[in-house]
């Protein structure tokens, strides 16, 4: 029997944000080219990657008996077509600056095309679940700490927070399917992190490396701005390399998202968008109140 302290939030479908993203600048990040474009490298596979996650989900909507699992679900898919939409816009934006965006999300489609016709459906639930899992130690990775995005436009650092909260409010969802609907093996569910894992980290550094090149600098250059900037994210005290703990987590066999912490300024987002109805707002609010 899981004993594990539960934390849990139930999802909120929240539309029609306007992060306005049309007036942020080319490097947003700072100026910082590299870190820019890690994070638009990440943001640009989402909404093929959203819309992936909301097949794997169907595939056993029919068989989910559970009510409370069932609205979830539905909420789930609901936050995921709203994250994919938010993306497709700053992929526009990517499109807008010469980027290569389509040439990669081509490939992504067809990676994720293969995946649901060639792997069984349960280790396909298994890699919707494993990336959930990485996605809500992302969204504590930029926003436990204030520092972290300290240097991210307000626009761009709102978006991000937006769909940070939601992860952690759906971070169970595919889980649970996963485990009570599918039955997917542990086996099978440990294989499909370290899969995941390697894709996701591989494929931003090289579609972040593809869109410093389609901005003008050289291989050299490319090569010093990697060295110089990867250790921020995965180096011995990288933000994401702090996570480590919680990453391996997944790999107990009584392991739950919920088990996790919510970030500690969940609530600050939730309220001050309810009063304001203004994401920038909340994404201010909910950044400015991290340690």
């Amino acid at each position: 029997m899981n004993t594990f302290p539960q934390y849990q939030v139930d999802p909120i479908v929240r539309s029609n944000l306007d992060f306005k993203l049309e007036q942020i600048p080319r490097f947003w990040f700072g100026g910082d080219p590299f870190k820019t474009r890690m994070f638009d490298a990440l943001s640009l596979t989402f909404p093929d990657g959203e819309r992936y996650f909301i097949q794997c989900v169907r595939l056993y909507r029919e068989q989910i008996t559970n009510l409370d699992l069932q609205q979830k679900v539905a909420d789930f898919i609901k936050q995921e077509a709203q994250h994919g939409i938010a993306h497709d816009k700053m992929n526009q934006i990517l499109i807008d600056q010469g980027m290569p965006v389509q040439k990669f999300t081509q490939n992504v489609n067809q990676r994720l095309g293969h995946a649901l016709k060639r792997y069984p459906e349960q280790f396909n639930i298994a890699i919707t679940a494993a990336c959930e899992h990485l996605t809500a130690l992302m969204a504590d990775a930029f926003f436990s700490e204030k520092t972290t995005m300290q240097d991210a436009h307000p626009f761009i650092r709102a978006l991000f927070a937006w769909h940070s909260i939601e992860e952690m409010e759906h971070r169970d969802v595919a889980y649970d399917v996963m485990t009570h609907v599918a039955q997917t093996s542990n086996r099978l569910r440990y294989t499909a992190l370290a899969l995941v894992t390697v894709l996701m980290f591989g494929f931003t550094i090289q579609r972040a490396n593809g869109l410093l090149k389609a901005d003008g600098f050289s291989i050299f250059e490319r090569i010093k701005m990697a060295r110089q900037g990867l250790p921020w994210f995965l180096g011995q005290q990288g933000i994401l390399s702090r996570l480590k703990s919680e990453y391996l987590d997944w790999y107990s066999a009584d392991f739950h998202p919920s088990q996790h912490t919510i970030i500690q300024q969940y609530q600050t987002f939730v309220d001050v968008l309810e009063q304001t109805n203004d994401p920038i707002l909340a994404g201010e609010a909910f950044w400015q109140a991290a340690l």
